[in-house]
């Protein structure tokens, strides 16, 4: 799954993909990448853009270079496309708000997205000032499970994705710092404590 504006690297092996990257490469076409499900096709999905082919193996595999430009909703699939290895469909692109949403509303997402890498002791670099990040910037950063993405994905007001991303962070954070503190009460287990930390009443 891949948001709008979003960067993705994709290593392409399959040999429908492989036919399907070299003519939209050829004839600078984006693709469209739908998501996917418990192995069952979504609605919803991303048109993407090849950015770069970084790499051409001898068996025609590719290292490439995506990056996401908009929402796109499939109407029905083509299983079979005359002359084609890949399959296609009839799609259409829903209004989709990208506006700047709710900017406090956004400053709350990015406060909690970061104390969510603090208690994980990850590092993240979002390449962007923090007053310009929207939801699409810091969705694969919020520890969303697949369903969850694409519940974010569906959401086509840029305020809706930033509250679900609130809600989502705001659920999250408490059982996190809860295990935070079990952490530190197992490390302290078997150390040399203070004695009036015992709190002896005599």
């Amino acid at each position: 799954m891949i948001y709008p504006g979003e960067k993705l690297q994709l290593h392409i092996f399959e040999p429908r993909y492989k036919q399907l990257i070299k003519e939209c490469h050829e004839a600078n076409k984006p693709f469209g990448i739908p998501a996917v499900i418990n192995n069952s096709l979504q609605e919803i999905g991303t048109l993407v853009q090849i950015a770069d082919i970084v790499h051409v193996y001898e068996n025609g595999e590719m290292d490439i270079k995506t990056q996401g430009i908009k929402i796109f909703r499939i109407l029905e699939v083509i299983k079979t496309v005359p002359e084609k290895l890949y399959s296609g469909a009839i799609v259409n692109y829903p209004e989709n708000e990208e506006d700047e949403g709710n900017r406090k509303l956004m400053q709350v997402v990015v406060k909690a997205v970061k104390e969510l890498h603090r208690l994980l002791e990850i590092s993240k670099d979002f390449k962007k000032p923090e007053e310009e990040l929207k939801a699409y910037d810091v969705a694969h950063h919020a520890g969303l499970s697949l369903e969850e993405g694409y519940e974010l994905l569906s959401l086509l007001k840029e305020v809706q994705r930033q509250e679900y991303l609130k809600r989502h962070l705001h659920k999250v954070l408490p059982m996190l710092m809860e295990m935070e503190h079990l952490k530190e009460k197992v490390k302290q287990n078997g150390h040399f404590r203070n004695l009036s930390s015992l709190d002896l009443d005599i």
